[in-house]
C-alpha cells in the first residue's frame, strides 16, 4: 500500500516538475529573444554590450602600448597619440563587425554602404578620441595641481583621459550615429556602393586591333 501510494506521489510530482522546468525555460528563451532581436531599449543594451567589448579591446591596446611599447618616449605627447591610434583601430574593426552582426543585425543593408558609411562615422570618433585623449592627457599631464600631488602617475592620468573622452564619444556620437545612419539604409547608400565599385573597378586591358 505504501509503495502504491509512493508511486502515485511520484507520479503526480513529475509532471509539475516538468512544467516549472517548461515554464522557467520559456521565460528565459524569451528574455534571450528580446534581447537579441528585440528593438528600442534592447537594441540600447545590445550597443552597451558591443561597445563594452569594444571599448575594452580599444582600452586592452592603448595601456599596453602605453605602459610598455611606448614606455621610452616618457611624457611626450607622441606617446599617448600612437597608444590612442591603436588602440582604436583595433576596437573599431571589433565595433564594426559585432554590430552588424549582432547590435543592429542589420544582414538586410549592403555590405558595401555599411563599410562606407562606418569608416566615415568611424574616422569622425577616431579624430574625436585621439585629439580628445591627446589634449586632456597634455593638459593633465601638465597641470601643476596634479603635478603637486606625487601619487598620481602618468599611467593613472593617461587612463582618466583616455576613458573620459572614450565615454562621451561613444555616447553622443558613436550610437546615435551608427543607429541612425550606418546600420539603417538611407539615400546615401547608392552613392557609397558606387564609391566602392570605383575604388574597386578593375579595367580591363584594351584588346589589341
Amino acid at each position: 500500500m505504501n509503495i502504491k501510494q509512493d508511486n502515485d506521489t511520484t507520479a503526480n510530482d513529475a509532471p509539475s516538475h516538468d512544467r516549472d522546468a517548461g515554464r522557467k525555460n520559456g521565460v528565459l528563451g524569451r528574455a534571450t529573444d528580446k534581447l537579441v532581436h528585440g528593438e528600442g531599449v534592447f537594441t540600447l543594451i545590445r550597443a552597451g554590450l558591443t561597445s563594452q567589448l569594444s571599448s575594452w579591446t580599444d582600452m586592452a591596446a592603448s595601456f599596453v602600448c602605453y605602459a610598455w611599447i611606448f614606455f621610452p618616449l616618457g611624457r611626450d605627447p607622441l606617446r599617448s597619440f600612437l597608444a590612442t591610434a591603436i588602440g582604436l583601430v583595433l576596437g573599431g574593426i571589433v565595433n564594426s563587425v559585432v554590430n552588424y552582426k549582432f547590435t543592429f543585425r542589420s544582414e538586410h543593408c549592403a555590405v558595401k554602404a555599411v563599410a562606407v558609411k562606418f569608416f566615415l562615422i568611424w574616422a569622425g570618433s577616431f579624430l574625436l578620441n585621439l585629439g580628445g585623449t591627446t589634449g586632456l592627457d597634455h593638459v593633465l599631464q601638465h597641470s601643476e595641481a596634479i603635478l603637486r600631488v606625487g601619487w598620481i602617475k602618468p599611467d593613472g592620468i593617461f587612463a582618466f583621459a583616455r576613458l573620459s573622452v572614450s565615454l562621451v564619444v561613444s555616447i553622443f556620437w558613436n550610437f546615435l550615429l551608427q543607429k541612425n545612419f550606418v546600420y539603417r539604409s538611407t539615400r546615401f547608400d547608392p552613392y557609397a556602393i558606387r564609391f566602392v565599385d570605383w575604388l574597386t573597378l578593375r579595367r580591363r586591358p584594351s584588346s589589341s586591333k
